[in-house]
């Protein structure tokens, strides 16, 4: 593919940023009416997978946490996070955006994924009304892995 069909996809379907791939299964966890709709088409299209749920009993490729400053814990919602995952995969955090209802600042979410063990590799612009951090485990990061 060419940097310019990069590009347009990029236009088209705002989720091939996530860095997502055919056949990975993302379980979504968080979900609620105000989560982006065609973001998740997006990543359901990219995977060829329809996302995982809450239930979903298997390890993932990826998590897809979206959190609101009244969710609760974020510390915790990381650790449970990271309990459903194999070391090394990502846990994409998304977050409304700045003046947004339920508005998280970055300093608490490097804290809370620094308490969880993970570091924080990227943002993104996922979305109209949300902003994705990019989490893995340090190992991963060390590693060179994304």
């Amino acid at each position: 593919m060419s940097a310019t069909a990069d590009h347009a996809e990029e236009r088209t379907n705002p989720a091939s940023r996530l860095g997502f791939e055919p056949g990975q299964v993302v379980q979504e966890l968080g979900y609620d009416e105000d989560c982006d709709q065609e973001l998740r088409e997006g990543i359901e299209e990219l995977t060829g997978e329809e996302l995982a749920d809450e239930e979903y009993d298997d390890v993932p490729d990826a998590v897809l946490l979206w959190f609101r400053e009244d969710d609760g814990d974020l510390t915790d919602a990381l650790v449970d996070a990271t309990s459903t995952i194999d070391p090394g995969a990502p846990i994409w955090l998304m977050t409304p955006k700045t003046g947004r209802d339920g508005h998280v600042e970055p300093s608490e979410i490097g804290e809370a994924a620094q308490t969880a063990g993970l570091a924080q590799t990227s943002s993104v612009n996922a979305a109209k009304d949300w902003t994705g951090s990019r989490l893995v485990t340090p190992k991963a990061v060390r590693a060179g892995k994304r």
